[in-house]
């Protein structure tokens, strides 16, 4: 990867992901009437640590979590190769609060697929979104997170890549 910009460092990153559960209890708890949903597949690992860290805090809280695919909403599905994943919704989002979380959102085209493959699962009473890394000059739809880790410019030519091996990081980097 030429051209490679750290934006987070793993201290970092957890701190960032810590800030968003708070902001989440801060807003959601007893989350009673609210699920939290992941979007398959980088958003899992993110909504994987937030879930466990809300629990962590408050283990009497009973989330709804869930993990949606949106490989056949997405706009682009014939025209490129996708590998789809499996989506568990253990639970109805009927009139309940749903709160996305994604990765990084770029275009905004990810979230309009999420949302058309919510509404085949039930009609929620509100979604809200929550991103890890908003590309915030780049969107093709107006889409806006209610949530954000860490808001960056960038330009087309740029990516962004939310690392979560060994070196846990998250990097921007020249894609040409």
């Amino acid at each position: 990867m030429n051209g490679v910009n750290t934006i987070m460092e793993e201290d970092q990153l957890k701190l960032t992901l810590k800030r968003l559960s708070h902001e989440l209890i801060e807003n959601h708890y007893p989350f009673a009437e609210t699920c939290i949903i992941g979007i398959q597949p980088r958003g899992i690992a993110i909504s994987d640590y937030i879930t466990h860290y809300i629990q962590e805090l408050h283990p009497e809280v009973k989330l709804q979590y869930g993990k949606l695919d949106i490989t056949f909403y997405r706009d682009d599905f014939r025209t490129q190769i996708h590998v789809p994943s499996i989506t568990e919704l253990p639970f109805s989002i009927e009139n309940k609060k749903v709160i996305l979380i994604d990765d990084v959102l770029y275009t905004g085209r990810t979230i309009r697929a999420a949302m058309d493959a919510l509404l085949d699962h039930g009609r929620a009473k509100k979604v809200e979104l929550c991103i890890l890394v908003d590309r915030k000059f780049s969107r093709e739809l107006p889409i806006e997170p209610n949530f954000v880790g860490k808001s960056i410019d960038s330009i087309i030519t740029q990516k962004v890549k939310v690392m979560w091996g060994v070196e846990k990081k998250v990097v921007l980097y020249d894609s040409i």
